[in-house]
């Protein structure tokens, strides 16, 4: 059997071992594809991996060899799964990987719009506090997150791991859900986003939540109220994004995700104020990477037995 990774740098830029993975078969890892060299490259694979490499159907439709698709990651939608189906490929994803390690960076997200630990430690750095006739100083203001509501839009795994962190420190939670929690206060998006001093984007991507943060509900929140996302950059339309924090009608935004990635070097929340954005590092400790490339092996496996798992097409 035939494997080829079209992506695998950012799964294993080489602190982890394919070896597992060549176990299954001949294997050609990639670390990046164009997606002009996909067919060239794939073209008498069986087994194809891919994290962000798309893989539409007029690209499925040239792969006759093709018999099965891993994506390396939760979101599946570089690939046609409907395509995919159509043409006896079976497809799977690595769900649930990296709970623990996308919560944890919320609450690193939450705490710097709060405490603003690396700008002050940056000041410092550059003489600041060298230079103060006192012996402290904050350059904003500093904000305790006991008592403050935490608004959970979509309360699955990872929303569930950020409501626990938030508990932690003291904050209040309320989440919207399609399915029942017994655990808090369920309510709608509108009274979400108007009674939360936090709002954190957990849900998935479909074509009713893609531009759910838009100029309306953004005029919902107060002014000082933040936003995080760490789901997917296309559930904001940034446009609103960047002119709600430009004329100071939200406090604050910290972004893991953005709708094109990498950004653009004029993406207007680059120079937003008061927004903080990370490269979409939320998921990729090597913990979280570790259990992600062990569930593609198990998937892979399962597959080569007969016994599919995490199929999602």
């Amino acid at each position: 059997m035939k494997i080829v990774v079209l992506d695998g740098h950012t799964l294993n830029p080489g602190d982890l071992d394919w070896a597992a993975l060549q176990a299954l078969g001949e294997c050609t890892i990639h670390d990046r594809s164009a997606p002009a060299e996909v067919i060239s490259r794939v073209a008498d694979a069986d087994v194809v991996l891919t994290n962000k490499c798309p893989l539409p159907g007029p690209v499925l439709r040239q792969l006759p060899r093709l018999r099965y698709i891993g994506v390396l990651a939760t979101g599946h939608n570089v690939v046609d799964g409907a395509t995919a189906a159509s043409l006896g490929i079976t497809v799977t994803n690595v769900p649930a990987y990296g709970t623990r390690s996308v919560a944890q960076h919320v609450l690193a997200l939450i705490l710097e719009m709060t405490n603003h630990v690396g700008m002050h430690a940056q000041s410092v750095r550059a003489g600041k506090w060298s230079r103060s006739p006192d012996f402290c100083y904050w350059d904003r203001p500093l904000v305790e997150l006991a008592t403050l509501t935490l608004g959970i839009v979509g309360y699955g795994r990872i929303g569930r791991a950020v409501a626990d962190l938030a508990r932690a420190f003291g904050m209040e939670v309320l989440a919207t859900s399609r399915r029942p929690a017994p655990d808090l206060e369920l309510v709608g998006l509108d009274e979400l986003f108007r009674r939360a001093d936090v709002v954190s984007l957990h849900c998935a991507l479909t074509p009713e939540t893609a531009g759910l943060v838009n100029s309306t509900r953004l005029a919902r929140m107060s002014p000082t109220s933040l936003l995080v996302n760490t789901g997917r950059g296309q559930l904001i339309v940034e446009a609103d994004l960047a002119a709600a924090l430009n004329a100071g009608r939200i406090g604050g935004a910290a972004l893991d995700v953005l709708s094109v990635e990498p950004p653009p070097a004029d993406h207007p929340l680059l120079t937003a104020k008061n927004c903080l954005i990370t490269p979409h590092v939320a998921w990729a400790s090597r913990a979280a990477r570790s259990r992600l490339l062990a569930t593609v092996v198990e998937n892979l496996a399962g597959f080569q037995a007969g016994r599919p798992q995490n199929v999602v097409n």
